[in-house]
Parts: structure tokens; sequence; C-alpha cells
């Protein structure tokens, strides 16, 4: 697997949402669904309707449930993307056990390799030169909590990762080179 970076530039991040809404609501919310989450893209493909919205409203925050003998984690779901979901559910006239991020050949979700292409190909458009790949959402998230204040002993334990350097070099940071400003408003 080859190494991806996160999204740093916050213009791109726009420059980015506004091509994914104008070609499809669907890939729009997966982007931003992922860079206000951090959830790895594997689960964002599973999550079904039900799981983030309740029929009037949505959740506050969505409950990630992995194999057993693993601890679940709540995942918060800020406003942002409670508006892209709620217009996006409500457009595509999803039922409850839609899968969010339904295909539009079948009733399953798009695959990852489908997540890919559609990161990496808006990546492409807005003149991103950087690697880019399904993991640049979480990283990308990470990146802009730990430059907003959040402490790196949480997006560790998001991460599930065993140090903090680790955690340091999976969001693309250098020590050296941080300014941190806190406000992680995506």
């Amino acid at each position: 697997m080859e190494y991806v970076e996160p999204i740093k530039e916050i213009e791109l991040i726009k420059r980015i949402k506004t091509v994914l809404k104008e070609k499809s609501k669907r890939d729009y919310v997966l982007f931003v669904f992922g860079i206000n989450t951090g959830i790895l893209i594997s689960h964002l493909l599973q999550i079904k309707v039900k799981d983030v919205y309740d029929g009037q409203s949505i959740k506050d925050y969505y409950l990630l449930q992995e194999a057993k003998n693993v601890e679940e984690k709540l995942f918060y779901i800020n406003q942002k993307v409670k508006e892209a979901l709620l217009s996006y559910i409500k457009e595509a006239r999803l039922q409850q056990e839609d899968f969010l991020f339904k295909s539009r050949k079948n009733d399953q979700p798009i695959t990852r390799q489908q997540a890919y292409r559609i990161i990496n190909t808006v990546a492409r458009e807005v003149g991103m030169r950087e690697k880019i790949g399904t993991h640049t959402l979480r990283k990308t998230f990470g990146y802009h909590a730990y430059c907003g204040g959040v402490a790196i002993y949480l997006l560790q334990a998001i991460f599930n990762h065993s140090t903090k350097a680790e955690t340091l070099r999976y969001i693309g940071i250098d020590k050296k080179n941080v300014k941190v400003k806190i406000d992680v408003n995506l």
C-alpha cells in the first residue's frame, strides 16, 4: 500500500467540496463525512441510513460496532455533516435499511475501489499532485484536528495507533513546522 497525504490546505478542501457537490451529492457526503469524522473508509461504506438518521433528524453520534471483543466507538457528527446528510437522504429518498453510500448499480454500498476513484479523480481535477487515496479523508481529519488543538492522545485512540509518533507520522505532522489553531470547522 502506498503512503497517501492529508489535504492540508482549507482552500483545496473547499474546491473539492464544490466539485463533488456539483457532480454527485452521494460523493460529496462521503467526502464531508470522512474528513469530519476520521472513520475508516471500510466502515464508512458499511453505514446504513438508520445508523445516522432516526427518521426525523440526524443523530449526534455514529456508533461503530466492530467485531466481537473490540470496543465500540462513538464518532461525533458535526453540523456540516448533519446538513449534508439530511439533504442527501431526503433528496435521494433513501430508506432506513439502505446503505448510505449505495451503488447506482445495486443495493450494495460502493466499493473501496470506487471510493478511491471518486477521491482521486476530484483531487486531480482541483490540481492536487500529492498521493491521494481513501486514507486521505481520515488523515485530513486527523491533521486538522491536531492543528486545531485536539490532543494527540485522542487522535491516537481514534486511529488505534500504539504510539504518538505513529499518529503524528500518519497525519503528516512535522513537529518543527506546526502552528496549532483550535478550530476544526471543515
